[in-house]
């Protein structure tokens, strides 16, 4: 199985605080069926400015010790991007990339709304020969209010993922309504951990899995997984829908 979004490298953002933490998640993963890992450290511009360089040196490091100690992972180089007016001057300036530097590129949006030059940022990525996938939608509060907009972002040609512990519950019985409402409605195509640490953020994909085949049968959680690994690999993402 595969995990496209992770904080798991250490002392890059509010993930891991250090190699030792990196270790346990890289064990807890394996626990729970993960073999592959994207690392996605927050790229926010004047806090968290975690480069295509600095990423792809760390992610090098934490392989070499989880190599070193006989865990069964492998962590590949990514980076959860938050939106910003100058992300496609950082993207031409080498700055920012795609997830294991694929055409699929992890873009975060503000919490509490959705920028009106969104649709210009995915055509303007597009003309890159880059795909947005938008990071948990389920937890942006317009998007709450109106599904319609994120339709709309994914009409342009955008994707979506969801975390894990939203259909778990972890971030309250609405965030767990809410992210149904979405695979039930073809709104998104990814389930991810969106790991940060072992305790109150850790994976669940296992747990989210169980939930997702009983709400939704067993193509659902193939279809999530074969989209996971289509990422990884530079493949073509399939549109799912589900009842």
């Amino acid at each position: 199985m595969i995990d496209i979004h992770s904080h798991i490298l250490p002392e890059m953002d509010d993930g891991s605080g250090n190699i030792q933490e990196s270790i346990e998640m890289a064990r807890k993963a394996v626990e729970q069926g993960i073999t592959d890992i994207i690392a996605t450290p927050h790229y926010i511009k004047g806090k968290y400015e975690n480069d295509k360089e600095k990423v792809e040196e760390e992610t090098r490091k934490l392989n070499q010790v989880l190599d070193e100690m006989d865990i069964p992972l492998k962590v590949w180089p990514g980076q959860e991007i938050r939106i910003s007016d100058v992300l496609i001057d950082d993207y031409d300036n080498n700055k920012i990339m795609g997830l294991n530097a694929s055409r699929y590129i992890l873009l975060e949006l503000p919490l509490n709304h959705v920028p009106r030059y969104m649709e210009r940022l995915i055509y303007d990525l597009q003309m890159k020969r880059m795909t947005p996938i938008i990071a948990h939608p389920e937890r942006n509060l317009e998007i709450i209010k109106n599904p319609q907009l994120l339709k709309e972002l994914i009409w342009k040609g955008a994707y979506s993922q969801i975390t894990a512990g939203s259909i778990t519950g972890k971030f309250g019985w609405r965030t767990k309504r809410f992210s149904k409402f979405l695979v039930h409605s073809g709104l998104t195509h990814f389930i991810a951990s969106d790991s940060h640490n072992v305790g109150n953020r850790g994976f669940q994909i296992r747990e989210a899995n169980k939930i997702i085949e009983k709400s939704f049968g067993k193509d659902a959680v193939n279809g999530f997984k074969e989209n996971a690994e289509n990422v990884l690999y530079g493949k073509r993402v399939k549109e799912l829908l589900f009842h």
